[in-house]
């Protein structure tokens, strides 16, 4: 198994992709510290991966809040013991049109997308600079981290931010031999995005827009999650890879 004797810390771990990547980071050997706003959904998550034979931590966080995201840490190296990979996986999003977006709306987004990013980020880079024995960090952004969306100003805008966070992170992190990395995906299938889903039309629209003629669902996403954190991708850093079934790859006529 790929990760075994490995413990992976993932915020958002308690819906979508975050619950994904921590099923499969079990499923290869790895101990889990599942943290999310949600104590009862990160709850679910880390019966699953006790079910799969692991151990779990469940980490009740609010990424936007320094003295909670140190809290998280230092509770997931006290159940874990260590910690060699971070999947930041917290995000929230808007679908307001842009003239008519509250600054409170804006801030909300920024807050637990860049923030809370660059918060759990820095706090387990600490601890690995100090540990010396590198580690993985691999970051949510989206394909609205490398193209507009419409009504989404905020979301768009924190992915951007998040891939040029990520760029930073590896530049100043590679001599520690910490590798930093995104993911960039497409519409998944997701709580989050399950209004999507209610309506034929809007789905077919989404079909449309990708290439691939489909969406992604998060254990997809949780696999090229997987092989970053893997030994595999040791001599990747500071890159964003679209999984977006062609989205980014170019329109139809």
């Amino acid at each position: 198994m790929r990760f075994d004797k490995n413990c992976v810390l993932v915020t958002g771990g308690g819906s979508g992709i975050g619950r994904a990547a921590c099923l499969a980071f079990a499923r290869e050997g790895a101990d889990i510290g599942v943290a999310d706003v949600s104590a009862a959904n990160a709850e679910a998550t880390a019966q699953a991966v006790r079910q799969a034979g692991r151990k779990a931590v469940v980490l009740s966080v609010d990424v936007t809040s320094p003295p909670s995201v140190q809290a998280m840490v230092q509770q997931a190296l006290t159940g874990l013991g260590q910690l060699d990979v971070l999947v930041n996986s917290a995000g929230v999003r808007e679908i307001i049109p842009f003239l008519q977006l509250p600054f409170e709306e804006w801030q909300r987004v920024l807050a637990v997308n860049l923030n809370g990013t660059f918060l759990c980020s820095q706090a387990v880079a600490q601890y690995l600079v100090t540990r010396g024995q590198g580690g993985k960090i691999i970051n949510l952004a989206s394909v609205a981290g490398l193209s507009a969306v419409p009504n989404r100003a905020a979301y768009v805008a924190s992915k951007h931010a998040v891939v040029g966070l990520t760029k930073e992170m590896a530049l100043e992190l590679a001599s520690k031999n910490i590798q930093v990395n995104a993911v960039a995906p497409g519409v998944v299938r997701t709580s989050m995005t399950e209004s999507y889903f209610d309506k034929e039309s809007v789905m077919e629209r989404l079909k449309q827009a990708h290439p691939a003629g489909r969406w992604a669902m998060p254990e997809e996403i949780a696999e090229l999650i997987l092989f970053l954190a893997s030994p595999a991708a040791d001599f990747i850093t500071g890159a964003t890879f679209p999984i977006d079934g062609g989205f980014m790859a170019g329109k139809g006529l």
